[in-house]
């Protein structure tokens, strides 16, 4: 029986509180993900298993922030340890700016899934700036601190009245304020800190920095595995056991070699100046020779069983760093998930296993819109009666707009649309991945921003002819019935289980195709759950009040059942409000307001129909094609003969 409409259930205000979880002693999937940073590393040297890290600054610019955060994605992929965030005094480091270090490390935890350590120094803060910025960090999921003294901003070191000198006097704070939260790294200089009165003076302080409650060194950049060697002997010498890290720079250019020696205070061997000298306005060449170096002095470092991992420089840049781990065999990107959805970072979400389906391909905006949430849905998503979601009401969050510009969207989506139609060709061409009749791809929808999953491929030909026919997909996935949670395309958790998936179809659509829909469900009613939803909130579901309905599940040795993706009638209702929008806010708004482009996805908006269809029977072959083959025969039907199917 058809339910009609039982009030909006959707109004996006967001109240405060969290989601109602039902707890279980299901163990994570991902021990990682409940593990803090020292721990990681612990574990790794007990197993042998090298690691890397990456390091990255803040940019300038809003343009380069959301790059960032889509480079962040990339190198994730190559299973990174942890990341770490520099801080710049002079671009108010911690501050809400999309461009301060305290918002593109929080930024890497919560909407990346990276481990994040945030760079701290003392130069120009009081210790109550400095414990204001760490209270901050914490709230935001950052775990990790790097201390340092930083650099002074003239030439020489200027004491804030009241405030440190040393980075261990930082540690020492951070200890004092916030006992064992953070993990804490210092720098180690294997030459020696330019300002020290010695190498072996500076050994001290390193020693000091230790003993003052570091976990962890990272040391500067050098240019031979000796250097390093040495460093680490002395260090043992003089009593510092706990691990530490080689900082690998691979010289991608003439100009930045320069800028980080300067910086660092540290001569290039001559051997390497000889070889530069002559290619230095060729960054091609100088940044192969950058990979090839580093390459060699990495596994000359890695050989040596004296060092747990690898710390990598990359100045914001991908080619080198990944070259250069691929070349080594760390680089490892494995297809496995460790649940269907991107995870988040922040310690308040690390029991979280389950999710609504809808925002599959945003789930950054997911993480936004429950960010102020206590606890997460783990085990099961229970009743659903009120999801506190968060209202989003700026999609132009450099973490949630599109890495596309104006112009590039403009093409993929079309200069001009001059009907329905030429917006059901855009959906078919990012579908086919086809170029359009003007030569270029459609990489992206504005639902999603990244390329289609893998598991698409499955349903790639009935997908593409129910776009042409206007049934406009922005979600799916195809049924799974016990495959390996290994399988390449839809596997997910720890090895040796099994995975399940029942076919789900989330589809925007014309009100005429919604009618068809809904009478030729009659003869799927007990296998095909749906959810019709307009812009206003007419809703129509044959689905039972507030009862999700699991449609992703998976089964693991010695584990109790996991479900991590369901839908969810009310969360729909407030993805509604978001998917409705996204037509306006990042299609729309491409052109003039009084434009007949602007007035076709207007009408779209204002009078297409949201839908979710779920067939149950996940061990037999989807019968949704099936049901929306049937509407579409309804519909081309001869009026008399409409009318008979209505009748019966």
């Amino acid at each position: 029986m058809v339910n009609e409409a039982r009030g909006s259930g959707g109004s996006s205000s967001g109240s405060e509180g969290s989601k109602d979880s039902s707890r279980c002693s299901t163990p994570g999937l991902d021990p990682e993900r409940h593990e803090r940073l020292r721990e990681k590393m612990r574990r790794r040297m007990e197993s042998g298993d090298k690691w890397f890290s990456l390091e990255f600054f803040p940019p300038r610019t809003s343009e380069g922030a959301a790059n960032l955060i889509s480079m962040f994605d990339q190198m994730a992929a190559g299973g990174p340890l942890f990341i770490d965030v520099t801080w710049h005094p002079a671009g108010d480091p911690g501050s809400d700016k999309e461009t301060s270090s305290m918002m593109i490390a929080s930024t890497a935890v919560n909407y990346c899934g990276l481990e994040t350590m945030l760079h701290m120094t003392c130069c120009q803060q009081s210790p109550e700036a400095i414990t204001g910025h760490l209270y901050k960090a914490k709230q935001l999921g950052i775990k990790s601190i790097l201390a340092l003294r930083g650099d002074p901003i003239g030439d020489q070191w200027e004491a804030e009245e009241g405030g440190f000198d040393h980075a261990t006097d930082l540690v020492k704070h951070i200890r004092s304020e916030f006992g064992d939260y953070f993990d804490i790294c210092v720098a180690g200089y294997p030459k020696g800190h330019p300002e020290a009165g010695s190498f072996e003076e500076d050994l001290r302080h390193l020693k000091e920095k230790v003993s003052a409650g570091a976990d962890f060194i990272i040391s500067q950049l050098f240019f031979e595995a000796n250097t390093f060697f040495h460093f680490v002997k002395a260090c043992d010498d003089i009593g510092i056991t706990c691990p530490i890290l080689p900082g690998i720079f691979p010289i991608q250019s003439y100009s930045s070699l320069r800028q980080l020696v300067k910086l660092s205070k540290l001569e290039v061997p001559q051997e390497i100046k000889d070889v530069i000298e002559p290619i230095k306005d060729n960054d091609a060449a100088i940044c192969n020779y950058g990979i090839e170096l580093a390459v060699s002095l990495s596994r000359e470092l890695l050989v040596s069983g004296l060092v747990p991992g690898l710390h990598f420089y990359t100045l914001n840049r991908k080619m080198a760093t990944t070259s250069v781990l691929k070349r080594l065999g760390m680089w490892t990107e494995d297809p496995r998930r460790p649940l269907p959805w991107a995870v988040s970072a922040h310690p308040k979400r690390r029991e979280e296993d389950v999710r609504p389906i809808f925002w599959a391909s945003r789930p950054k905006s997911y993480i936004y819109r429950t960010q102020d949430w206590n606890e997460f849905p783990n085990g099961r998503w229970g009743n659903s009666s009120s999801p506190a979601f968060g209202e989003l009401k700026n999609y132009y969050l450099f973490y949630l707009k599109s890495k596309s510009p104006r112009q590039e969207l403009l093409k993929m989506w079309g200069e001009e649309l001059r009907s329905e139609e030429s917006v059901f060709e855009v959906f078919a061409h990012y579908i086919s991945g086809e170029p359009n009749r003007h030569g270029y791809k459609v990489t992206c929808l504005p639902w999603n921003d990244e390329p289609l999953a893998a598991e698409t491929s499955l349903m790639k030909k009935q997908l593409l002819r129910v776009n042409r026919l206007g049934i406009l997909t922005v979600n799916s996935q195809p049924n799974v019935n016990g495959r390996p949670s290994s399988d390449p395309i839809v596997g997910w958790g720890p090895s040796g289980g099994y995975v399940f998936q029942k076919a789900y179809l989330e589809f925007f659509t014309s009100r005429e195709t919604v009618e068809a829909l809904l009478q030729v469900m009659k003869k799927y009613e007990l296998r095909v759950n749906y959810h019709i939803v307009d812009v206003k909130g007419e809703n129509i579901t044959n689905a039972p009040e507030l009862q999700p309905n699991a449609v992703t599940w998976g089964i693991f040795p010695g584990r109790e059942i996991i479900q991590p993706t369901v839908v969810d009638p009310v969360s729909f209702m407030f993805w509604k409000d978001e998917a409705f929008a996204l037509w306006i806010e990042q299609w729309g708004k491409l052109y003039d307001e009084e434009s007949p482009s602007r007035m076709i996805i207007q009408y779209i908006h204002d009078n297409y129909f949201l839908v979710n269809l779920v067939d149950n029977e996940f061990p037999q072959d989807s019968c949704l094609w099936q049901v929306v083959e049937d509407a579409f025969e309804l519909l081309n039907r001869p009026a008399g003969l409409k009318g008979e199917a209505e009748a019966q």
